[in-house]
C-alpha cells in the first residue's frame, strides 16, 4: 500500500507505509528455513542411529559366524536360513509361547484397572483424588532395582513364584502407573457434555464409562496399549526374579531365553543364531506398531488441541 503526501510548493512524495517489512519477513523466513534443516536434520541423523543396527542385525541373521567375524558391515554373499532354524531349536518358539501366555492376560487387564482408574481419578471429585493420583504417579519415580528383593519374598510367601499368574500380577503392577498418568490427562479432554446428557438419560456410571467414555478415548486406549505391549514384550528383570526356582527353565519368556542362548553358547559365540534370534523378537513389535501407527500418533496429539 501507497500514501501519496503533498505539501506545499513542493513536488508529491511518495512513501511507502512499512517499508522495513519485507526485511523482517525475509529474516523470519531465512530463521524459519534454518531451523526446519536444523530439526530435519537431526531427525534424519537420529533415524539413521536406529535403523542401521537394526538392518545390521537382520543382515547378520543371514551370514554365517565366518562372515560376520571377518566383516559385520558387508552384504551376505549367500543367504543362509539356517540361523532362524538353529534359533528355533534352541526354543524360540517357547520362550514366544510363554511371552504371549503371560501378556494375553497381563495388557488386557492393565488396560481395564488402568483406564477404570484414570476415569475415576480424571472425572469424579471426591476427598483424596488428588492424593490417589500422585500415588500412583510416584510409582513412575520409584526405581525398578530397589522393589526386586521384597518382590521376590512377597511372591514366595503367597506361593507365586515361578509362576504366570505371579508375572501376569506383577506386569500389571508395573504398567499401571504410566497407564494412570497418560489416561487420566486424556480423559479430562474429552467434552463433559455428553457424559452429562447420559447422565440425563438415565445411564448408569458402568454404562457411561463402557459405551460413551471408553469409544471416544479410543485413540489414546490404542496408543497406551501399544506402549505396554512393548514394555511388557521386552521386560528383563521382572521375569528373572518371578520365573525362578524349580521348573524355571521350562517358563522362560522371550528375552531370558535369548539370554540363555547368549551365555549357552560359551567362549563360541553363535552370533547369526543369536542374531536370528534377535530378529525374530523385534519383529512382532515393528508389525504392531506398523499396523497401528496413525492410532499412536493421534493419541498422543489429541490432548494437544481441547
Amino acid at each position: 500500500m501507497t500514501t501519496v503526501i503533498k505539501a506545499p510548493g513542493e513536488p508529491s512524495a511518495e512513501r511507502s507505509v512499512g517499508s522495513g517489512r519485507p526485511k523482517e519477513g525475509a529474516r523470519s523466513a531465512s530463521d524459519g528455513m534454518v531451523l526446519n534443516v536444523f530439526s530435519h536434520g537431526f531427525l534424519a541423523v537420529w533415524a539413521i542411529l536406529i535403523v542401521l543396527p537394526l538392518i545390521w542385525l537382520a543382515l547378520g541373521s543371514f551370514k554365517t559366524d565366518a562372515q560376520i567375524g571377518g566383516s559385520a558391515l558387508s552384504w551376505p554373499s549367500n543367504w543362509h536360513f539356517d540361523a532362524f532354524s538353529r534359533a528355533w531349536d534352541k526354543g524360540i518358539g517357547d520362550y514366544f509361547a510363554h511371552t504371549l501366555i503371560v501378556m494375553v492376560f497381563s495388557v488386557p487387564l492393565t488396560m481395564l484397572l488402568g483406564s477404570m482408574a484414570a476415569y475415576v481419578l480424571a472425572r469424579y471429585r471426591f476427598w483424596g483424588n488428588r492424593f490417589i493420583y500422585y500415588l500412583f504417579v510416584s510409582g513412575l519415580a520409584f526405581p525398578t532395582f530397589m522393589a526386586l528383593g521384597p518382590l521376590f519374598y512377597i511372591l514366595k510367601n503367597m506361593g507365586l513364584l515361578g509362576t504366570y499368574t505371579g508375572l501376569v500380577l506383577v506386569y500389571i503392577a508395573y504398567s499401571l502407573p504410566f497407564t494412570v498418568f497418560f489416561l487420566a490427562a486424556f480423559f479430562k479432554t474429552l467434552p463433559y457434555e455428553i457424559e452429562e446428557a447420559a447422565t440425563v438419560d438415565g445411564a448408569s456410571h458402568t454404562r457411561k464409562f463402557f459405551q460413551i467414555m471408553m469409544p471416544m478415548a479410543r485413540s489414546g486406549l490404542v496408543s497406551i496399549t501399544i506402549f505396554n505391549i512393548v514394555g511388557q514384550w521386552n521386560q528383563y528383570l521382572l521375569p528373572v526374579v518371578v520365573i525362578s526356582g524349580p521348573g524355571a527353565d521350562q517358563k522362560m519368556l522371550l528375552t531370558q531365553g535369548i539370554a540363555q542362548i547368549s551365555v549357552s553358547a560359551g567362549y563360541h559365540a553363535q552370533w547369526s543364531t543369536l542374531f536370528a534370534a534377535l530378529t525374530l523378537s523385534i519383529l512382532p513389535m515393528i508389525v504392531v506398531y506398523a499396523i497401528f501407527q496413525r492410532q499412536i500418533q493421534a493419541g498422543l496429539t489429541a490432548g494437544a488441541v481441547k
